[in-house]
């Protein structure tokens, strides 16, 4: 293992359910992971440095510096379960080194006997959408069933570019491994941190887990969201009405 792996503990964990939801499109994962991850109370017990993370630091509020990095948090008992989240501001900064973090982190993850995995992401369509949906990609038709009952969608052999980044890789080496896996993407237009897909993502994730949560925080940033395309598409029906001029 070439990354660095510093740990707060080594919790005792029971059939963990390993859900990533690192920085992608529209930020739509990390949205709704992170927001999942703090209503269920996660700790953090693992930060994970590695050369593959852009060669950065960040300061916080003292300007005390750290080390661009991935965490690993636990859920403990939700549903009689725990779960483990990777959480970060970044992904690997190279093909290569995406897959050896991805390969690395899994390791750890399956030494605490993950035997499920979910990645979160952004279906980026490149326009405003109203009412998200969410699109799977699942590593056996049994877990694609499963899901079809949560109200995801599996449109055939779409995205026809296949899933990039971290998304894409942890549900191949799943595959690989023999651990059941789906990639959730929440529809997004991908200009902007979409609280709107990401609480759509969540929605699935609540039901999967069979909890309630109060999704208020989502809900009101959800709402800025829906002003924001409505004066989007106020200005794209003003242009359209320009051109009816154009001679």
């Amino acid at each position: 293992m070439e990354s660095i792996v510093i740990y707060d503990s080594k919790p005792s964990l029971k059939d963990p359910l390993f859900i990533e939801c690192l920085p992608g499109i529209g930020n739509v994962g990390k949205t709704a992971g992170d927001f999942l991850a703090d209503s269920l109370k996660a700790e953090k017990f693992a930060t994970i440095y590695s050369k593959h993370f852009p060669s950065q630091v960040l300061l916080d509020n003292e300007n005390i510096v750290e080390l661009l990095n991935n965490q690993l948090w636990c859920a403990k008992d939700v549903n009689g379960r725990d779960i483990i989240f990777l959480r970060g501001d970044c992904q690997g900064s190279t093909q290569e080194g995406q897959f050896e973090l991805c390969r690395d982190i899994l390791d750890i993850v399956i030494g605490y006997g993950a035997a499920e995995t979910i990645t979160l992401g952004g279906y980026g369509t490149g326009m405003m959408v109203e009412s998200p949906r969410v699109f799977g990609a699942v590593t056996d038709l049994k877990i694609k069933k499963e899901y079809i009952g949560y109200g995801v969608e599996f449109p055939p052999g779409d995205p026809s570019a296949g899933i990039i980044g971290a998304s894409g890789v942890f549900v191949g080496l799943g595959k690989i491994h023999g651990i059941p896996s789906i990639c959730l993407m929440g529809e997004t237009s991908g200009y902007f941190i979409d609280h709107k897909s990401a609480m759509a993502v969540v929605n699935v994730l609540v039901k999967k887990l069979g909890v309630e949560i109060d999704l208020k925080e989502l809900r009101d940033k959800s709402e800025q969201i829906d002003e924001l395309t409505a004066k989007v598409k106020a200005i794209e029906g003003r242009d359209r009405q320009d051109l009816g001029y154009i001679g």
